[in-house]
């Protein structure tokens, strides 16, 4: 087996630029995907908006969603909660991999617009690559002058990539600026890590971190014998199968000892770990108020660099599990 690259090292609490746009990030993001409700089983519409304010009202002022997310529903939700605060937060959402030719762009981002209620997207972002799931294969440089002439009207302010490659990141680079990659990446899951982290800090594209509690599994919260409902995607996550998941429980149990002497949860400490490496900010969704606070408690939590090295080397013992695999689920 090829030796892991050793993490980067920590730093302190801040917010995350997006290159030179001006837009920045709060240290976490508010993640929408399971307030769109398509995909996930028993969400509330109720308790989502209080998530959303629940957040806000703790420090987070970056929150993300997608118009796949329940065909707009999360945008919707996100505009229900937050629209009186409009000015104080930056909103993210993204264009679906089914929208990708230049005329389908500028379709969805009026849709996105006026679901969000708002005149401007701070960060726009390709969902997933061109020819996704069996999607038409629109050349890269025809969606990125789309993205372009959205930002030239002031539609847009910055541009990101989601669930990219090194490759497609380089190649988007030489089209146009690119300000901000969102790949899934945990503690548990950390392809994009060894493909493409040291090229976006040397770069300064910034990172926006989805899953970065393995949905869930990070929290310690799943242990032997849980299931999900039919419809809850986390069916297919691989990290909750058989010897995976198996080895996730004993490196979990190998962590506590880190999150007491932190003061924190396994949660806050699997955040506290993504927020050491430059550059990079976790998207965490939360389904209710509570979960929404005890995620933006995370923030005040800064790992030791000798800390921050030995739970990345114990995470790596799920990882590698699945290393070089970019989608966390059996899609």
């Amino acid at each position: 087996m090829v030796d892991a690259p050793a993490s980067p090292a920590p730093r302190a609490p801040g917010p995350i630029l997006l290159g030179d746009s001006g837009v920045a990030l709060s240290p976490l993001v508010f993640g929408g995907w399971s307030a769109g409700k398509a995909d996930w089983v028993g969400i509330d519409d109720r308790e989502s908006i209080a998530a959303h304010r629940a957040a806000f009202e703790h420090g987070i002022t970056a929150f993300d969603t997608a118009e796949e997310y329940g065909e707009g529903h999360g945008e919707r939700i996100l505009a229900e909660a937050l629209g009186a605060h409009r000015r104080e937060i930056v909103i993210a959402t993204k264009v679906s991999w089914r929208h990708l030719r230049p005329e389908q762009v500028i379709r969805a981002c009026e849709g996105s617009l006026a679901r969000l209620r708002t005149d401007v997207i701070d960060l726009y972002q390709v969902h997933w690559p061109a020819g996704s799931f069996g999607s038409e294969v629109v050349p890269l440089e025809d969606t990125l002058g789309a993205l372009d002439t959205l930002r030239l009207q002031g539609k847009i302010r910055a541009i990101g990539l989601s669930n990219a490659s090194r490759a497609e990141l380089l190649a988007a680079r030489r089209v146009t600026r690119i300000d901000a990659v969102q790949p899934c990446y945990s503690l548990f899951f950390r392809a994009f890590e060894d493909d493409l982290l040291a090229t976006c800090q040397e770069c300064g594209v910034a990172v926006m971190a989805y899953s970065p509690l393995a949905q869930g599994l990070l929290t310690g919260r799943f242990g032997p014998g849980i299931t999900f409902p039919a419809g809850d995607n986390r069916a297919e996550n691989k990290l909750f199968q058989g010897e995976t998941f198996a080895e996730a429980q004993r490196v979990l149990a190998a962590l506590r000892p880190f999150a007491s002497k932190y003061g924190t949860s396994l949660g806050g400490l699997a955040l506290a770990w993504l927020r050491s490496h430059p550059g990079v900010a976790p998207v965490v969704g939360a389904r209710t108020a509570s979960q929404a606070v005890e995620n933006a408690a995370a923030v005040a939590v800064t790992l030791a660099p000798e800390d921050a090295q030995r739970i990345g080397d114990l995470g790596r013992r799920v990882a590698d599990r699945h290393r070089g695999e970019t989608v966390l689920w059996r899609w």
